[in-house]
């Protein structure tokens, strides 16, 4: 099983604890993500330090108002190191509006640039902004992934599209009956699964830090809401996962 997104930079643990602690729970791999440009490069330390975890590299799009177009640079550099695997988180967030709605609009298409450049998936942060982030993503022909996919409203597009679908362990929540639903929607071949840690701990463990170990119970759920045996499941997710992101086999 791996853990196709995670923040290990952001939590309090030790990290070869942490990878540890998600090994013993089965989980072989994590990819783990920076959020600016000194974030990509811990990421990338990370990477280095541990055999099983590779880096994700963007700008979040809370971060859009500091971001410069040397930041963007440095990125897209960073993004020829061969542990990075792919380019985000990037994208939209309405939601929160801790930028600038142009400002992000503007990131986000540099960001997607540095994804085509360097033939890298993208990995996709939406939240309260489906619409622009379909107009931003129309002329994109790499590779996408829905992270933390909260929002179902873009699930037809995704699957016409052949983009992947990672689910969160807000998947697991009591009243997330739609995300479910939407799991059972996405292809076999399509469907991932994230922890997001140290954010979003699965409802077994709710009120937690969230940590890659946990990303078991997200499967779980995902299996059962999918009627699939959860051994199996996991087994596919990382096969996926390995696909999407060229990850070594």
């Amino acid at each position: 099983m791996i853990d196709t997104h995670a923040h290990l930079d952001a939590l309090d643990d030790d990290p070869a604890d942490v990878v540890a602690r998600a090994r013993e729970a089965g989980v072989t791999r994590i990819l783990t993500v920076g959020t600016d440009v000194a974030g990509c490069r811990r990421a990338l330390e990370l990477a280095e330090a541990h055999e099983a975890v590779f880096a994700i590299l963007g700008i979040h799009p809370h971060a859009a108002k500091e971001a410069t177009a040397a930041d963007v640079a440095q990125v897209r550099e960073l993004l020829g190191h061969p542990n990075a695997v792919a380019a985000g988180e990037t994208g939209l967030d309405w939601f929160r509006d801790y930028a600038p709605r142009d400002t992000q609009q503007r990131l986000f298409a540099a960001m997607l640039e540095v994804a085509a450049e360097t033939r890298k998936t993208a990995v996709i942060h939406t939240r309260a902004a489906d619409a622009d982030t379909l107009a931003a993503l129309e002329d994109f022909e790499g590779q996408v992934v829905l992270h933390c996919f909260s929002s179902p409203h873009l699930l037809d597009t995704a699957l016409e599209r052949g983009w992947y679908v990672s689910f969160a362990g807000n998947a697991t929540f009591p009243k997330a009956v739609d995300l479910r639903l939407a799991a059972t929607q996405v292809p076999a071949d399509r469907i991932l699964a994230e922890t997001d840690a140290p954010y979003l701990a699965p409802q077994a463990v709710r009120g937690r830090r969230n940590e890659p170990a946990y990303v078991m119970q997200t499967a779980a759920a995902l299996a059962q809401a999918r009627g699939e045996d959860p051994r199996a499941l996991e087994q596919q997710i990382d096969r996926n996962a390995t696909e999407c992101f060229g990850l070594p086999v």
